[in-house]
């Protein structure tokens, strides 16, 4: 039995990310500055699916990423 991938945010965050031309290193570094602690390898453990987000992460995410929360969580 095939279980849907249910990690919506990390596909939508590496969208985003590459949309905007920002490395991994480079979204960590803003996140930084904005007092989120995530490094790159959690990013990518993030984008392919092996890390969850909290939601004060999400909400830093979606503003440097310029989307809403709303939109990283929309399977549209």
């Amino acid at each position: 039995m095939n279980v849907p991938d249910k990690n919506i945010v990390g596909k939508r965050v590496q969208q985003a990310r590459l949309k905007k031309k920002m490395t991994q290193d480079q979204l960590a570094a803003k996140l930084a500055r904005n007092n989120v602690q995530i490094d790159r390898a959690g990013i990518s453990k993030i984008e392919n699916g092996s890390r969850c987000v909290y939601d004060y992460e999400l909400k830093a995410l979606a503003s440097i990423l310029d989307h809403s929360p709303n939109s990283l969580l929309s399977e549209g």
